[in-house]
């Protein structure tokens, strides 16, 4: 078992890990989640002894890393695929770890078949692709049977065939009463894979649960109805009867209704005893992306702008191409997450906002001119010059 308490790690003025406490146990296949810069890989690092905690401690069977001993056959882990010498073959890479923690040459031979490299074995690990060092990598990690695996990032590179060998080799190792521990940002892949999980967000705990209680606890699961299109008015009753029943309704941007708070049956006799026809009555259950992403966005450190790519591209010289085609303005539609929104509460509607106020007048200065309405941009394509 591994086992953290008040694990915090500081460089500098940046603290990567703070107060970090969690428990990995054998027999779980415990995913490790977080946005980038989270902290995954310096906790994983100090747990392996790699890196020394600013504050607290973290322990694998009751014992610091550095005090088991011959640690490669009590712990095994990839925390980086190219950490190989290039001119070393793939068996001569495995032997030299052997033979440093007295593991028999008969295993290097029996871990090249269990991850697939035996036709590879004696060639040079630098032409291997990225899958491929992997597999070497999970070889490494397995050499020396150990009973608490880390992994960090194994299926990167993988393809299919090798992403279901390294989730079926994950969930054997955890039933034969093995701690493993993987980290990954492959949501999909966790949720067949996990049975645990421990978020992190900006080096603290977010959460340490089952993988069902995470999805439950920070997702909203709902109903899809839809109703005939040409007939709006039947839309607007089945609105009003879910309401009145302690239903919640928000509209869909194609013009289904999300309800919430009714299960199906009850939606469907709303609809019955309305008289109001269904095209489309569907349960959604929310996946464990949704639930991560609704539980990490106020935690994410790198977020993608739009690209303005006015002014950066050369223009072409004035009649070059010929007159300038007309172009239609296309209307800006919200971005949708990529989880279920809360559903709404009282008060919050467009009209609870307010319109900001003015900005004050300087002291001494002349009093500011009142904002302008907004105009839309131009229908023609945006030039260099406008661009300044």
């Amino acid at each position: 078992m591994i086992e953290a308490v008040g694990l915090t790690k500081r460089y500098g003025a940046k603290t990567a890990v703070y107060n970090l406490s969690f428990q990995v146990r054998p027999g779980l296949v415990t995913g490790f989640l977080g946005p980038n810069g989270a902290g995954k890989s310096t906790t994983m690092r100090m747990i392996l002894g790699l890196d020394q905690p600013s504050g607290g401690h973290v322990t694998i069977g009751g014992r610091p890393f550095k005090q088991l001993p011959n640690a490669p056959r009590q712990v095994g882990a990839l925390l980086d695929a190219k950490a190989v010498h290039g001119g070393r073959s793939a068996r001569n890479h495995l032997l030299s770890l052997a033979q440093l923690s007295g593991i028999p040459a008969r295993r290097v031979d029996e871990v090249l078949g269990v991850v697939g490299l035996q036709e590879v074995a004696k060639k040079r690990s630098k032409g291997f692709s990225l899958g491929m060092g992997q597999r070497l990598g999970i070889a490494a990690a397995l050499l020396g049977d150990p009973q608490v695996l880390l992994f960090d990032e194994p299926v990167n590179g993988l393809d299919p065939e090798g992403i279901l060998w390294v989730r079926n080799l994950m969930k054997q190792l955890a039933a034969e009463g093995r701690t493993v521990f993987v980290s990954s940002h492959l949501m999909s892949e966790m949720a067949l894979t996990a049975d645990h999980l421990i978020v992190i967000g900006r080096g603290q705990l977010l959460s340490d649960m089952s993988v069902k209680d995470f999805i439950s606890a920070n997702s909203a699961d709902f109903a899809r109805v839809r109703t005939p299109q040409t007939e709006p008015e039947q839309r607007e009753k089945l609105s009003t009867a879910i309401m009145e029943a302690g239903g919640q309704v928000m509209p869909e941007p194609d013009g289904a209704l999300r309800v919430m708070g009714l299960p199906l049956p009850r939606i469907s006799d709303l609809a019955h005893e309305a008289d109001v026809r269904l095209w489309e009555l569907s349960p959604h259950q929310a996946s464990l992306e949704e639930a991560y992403m609704r539980m990490t966005q106020g935690a994410v450190d790198y977020r993608s702008t739009e690209d303005q790519k006015a002014g950066l591209m050369q223009q072409p010289p004035m009649g070059a191409m010929g007159p300038a085609p007309a172009y239609q303005q296309i209307p800006e539609v919200p971005q949708q997450g990529f989880y279920a929104p809360p559903p709404p509460q009282p008060g919050q509607g467009p009209a609870a906002q307010g319109t900001p106020a003015p900005p004050a007048a300087t002291p001494g200065g002349p009093a500011p001119a009142p904002s302008a309405a907004p105009t839309a941009p131009p229908a023609g394509p945006t030039t260099s010059e406008d661009a300044r």
